[in-house]
């Protein structure tokens, strides 16, 4: 009787391994990269960084003639003025 509890036991820990490698292996992540969202304080509303603000934001610097630094290594004072501009020329899908 000991011997069949312990074939039992066995049976059912291997089924839950069994069960949840599936399980496991099909959760993936929401997206390829990390999501960043910036608050525009003027504007009191939220950006997410993607592909889409990038191009954006290259867009930008294009128009002002200005060599590309990214984003993040800007001055508050430079962000602000992108996210001014940003807002006059939104996105037309």
């Amino acid at each position: 009787m000991h011997h069949t509890n312990r074939y039992i036991a066995s049976f059912f820990l291997a089924a839950v391994f069994a069960a949840s490698g599936p399980i496991v292996a099909a959760a993936s992540p929401q997206e390829a990269g990390v999501q960043v969202r910036i608050y525009d304080r003027d504007h009191r509303d939220y950006h997410n960084w993607d592909d889409r603000e990038e191009h954006a934001y290259r867009g930008y610097l294009t128009e002002r003639h200005e060599r590309y630094r990214a984003y993040d290594q800007q001055k508050r004072r430079h962000q602000q003025h992108y996210w001014n501009w940003r807002h006059s020329h939104p996105d037309h899908d």
